[in-house]
């Protein structure tokens, strides 16, 4: 029988959908403005366990856009603030922090084992390393990127080595380091990424596989490129 914490997201979701997602089993690359509405999005959804990688620490700077930022929490864990968070809001989900930045050494064993990733991070040599190895683990991959009013996402199957068509060579810091990161941009973008993610996890609906959407909020443009 169905919880009733979940009965809300039927009938968009099945009875079995909602079992299933249940034993699934998600991995979240950054804990910040993406990543915080994303971690929270899943486990209001019910995805059954979550992997929250970050080795960062809020500052006042955060407070601006990211959901898990409060000011008492300035100075502490980004990681274990989404593992709080999470056991207020849904005890049944099983939250694993990793108070850490991803790594050559470590990135296998954070992702390891995992139904699908979440792409949270502010930077493209993290990023990088996780397509790779995303590829050679199998692991389906799930891109956000925001920069003001703008944004972009996609999903990267293995194989895919989607961030050499859409990233120059060279680049590290993205766009919103000039553009800046305001509270709705993440907010929009990551519940994106949480539909793409939902989508892989049940094999269902049209994903954003080779093909980049991007989404200008100022003008409200919403544009589909194959990749």
């Amino acid at each position: 029988m169905i919880k009733e914490r979940y009965r809300r997201n039927m009938n968009m979701l099945s009875e079995s959908e909602i079992e299933r997602l249940a034993s699934t089993k998600v991995c979240v690359v950054g804990c910040g403005g993406l990543g915080g509405h994303v971690i929270e999005m899943l486990g209001r959804l019910g995805v059954g366990s979550l992997t929250v990688i970050d080795g960062d620490v809020f500052d006042e700077s955060n407070l601006n856009r990211q959901i898990l930022s409060t000011e008492s929490l300035i100075g502490k864990s980004k990681a274990l603030a989404a593992a709080s968070r999470l056991a207020e809001v849904n005890s049944l989900i099983d939250v694993t922090p990793h108070f850490t930045f991803l790594n050559e050494e470590n990135c296998d064993d954070l992702i390891r084992g995992h139904d699908a990733v979440v792409d949270a991070l502010d930077r493209m040599q993290p990023r990088r390393l996780l397509e790779a190895r995303c590829e050679a683990l199998g692991i389906p991959l799930v891109h956000g990127a925001i920069g003001g009013w703008y944004a972009q996402v996609c999903t990267i199957l293995p194989g895919d080595r989607i961030f050499s068509r859409i990233y120059p060579a060279g680049t590290d810091r993205g766009i919103e380091s000039e553009l800046g990161n305001p509270s709705f941009t993440p907010a929009v973008t990551a519940s994106i990424q949480v539909s793409e993610t939902l989508k892989l996890l049940l094999n269902r609906g049209e994903l954003l596989r080779n093909r980049l959407l991007t989404i200008d909020l100022l003008d409200n443009e919403f544009e589909i490129f194959e990749l």
